[in-house]
């Protein structure tokens, strides 16, 4: 968290000036969180797949209908929140309203509600919560987010996510709308978006199973922590005017092996990040 702090003061004092910048990353990187947020709900896309869609250019393959949908529906909420995140508060009018954004054309019966009456879910060995209770466990999170002020942004996040979804309350779009609501809560309060991706989704899953087992927020935590690091670093060296270069060209004149440096990267005491996937780093 000391770490998140430093980063961050240093990305507020640089950016100034060069908000056209950060909005293009912002942009390319589009694809690249729509794909890794659909991936981890089963999505076939593949993210060449995801741009192109995005990009409104034919695929080379019979894609379904619904994912289709699943893109560009995702594409226009990420682009929603980018513009609103700064001027209103999250609420669950809001959050309802991104669900609807979510679900136009794939799911107009439940898009934009909770579940209601006999709905239930079940995420692998969980059951959401009973619909009744879902309205009043929603205000209590929201509630708790804003007033927990003495709590790292960081980890207020968490703390919101793991409790979102634990109570699962929509039918369907739950872990998007949830990896929605963590980069809205950070874009409101300064930080650049992240991407939460789809190759670590059995340490995400794990760790959102570790709160709905023992109420442990440690896992989530941690897996914030490493997303928020990685999404500043990129920004700062994108700032800095450095050369991006993969980690793997960085390695050849270092004199740390290449598995030492990549080891490295994935804990984040390098200033390492990831574009579509490779590891790259500023020079």
């Amino acid at each position: 968290m000391k770490k998140i702090s430093e980063l961050f003061s240093q990305f507020l004092q640089k950016k100034r000036g060069k908000e056209s910048l950060l909005s293009m990353m912002a942009e390319v990187e589009m694809a690249e969180r729509v794909y890794n947020s659909n991936a981890i709900e089963n999505s076939t896309l593949s993210l060449p797949e995801t741009e192109k869609i995005l990009l409104l250019q034919d695929v080379s393959r019979h894609v379904k209908l619904r994912e289709i949908f699943e893109a560009k529906n995702l594409a226009h909420v990420y682009g929603f929140i980018s513009k609103v995140a700064f001027t209103r508060p999250l609420t669950i009018d809001l959050i309802l309203l991104l669900h609807k954004f979510l679900l136009t054309n794939i799911a107009d019966k439940v898009a934009g509600r909770f579940r209601t009456g006999q709905e239930m879910v079940k995420v692998g060995n969980h059951i959401g919560l009973p619909p009744e209770f879902i309205m009043d466990r929603i205000s209590e999170a929201l509630d708790h987010y804003e007033s927990e002020i003495q709590i790292p942004i960081v980890h207020r996040v968490a703390k919101f996510h793991a409790i979102f979804e634990s109570i699962h309350p929509f039918i369907d779009g739950n872990g998007r709308i949830g990896r929605v609501i963590n980069n809205y809560l950070l874009i409101k309060a300064g930080f650049p978006p992240i991407i939460l991706r789809n190759n670590e989704k059995n340490d995400y899953y794990s760790a959102l199973r570790s709160y709905d087992d023992s109420n442990h927020l440690e896992g989530i935590s941690k897996i914030i922590e490493m997303v928020v690091l990685e999404s500043l670093h990129k920004r700062l060296a994108y700032l800095d005017g450095k050369e991006i270069i993969p980690l793997s060209k960085y390695a050849k004149s270092d004199a740390r092996s290449f598995h030492t440096l990549l080891n490295a990267a994935k804990r984040q005491t390098i200033e390492a990040f990831r574009e579509k996937g490779v590891w790259k780093i500023g020079v």
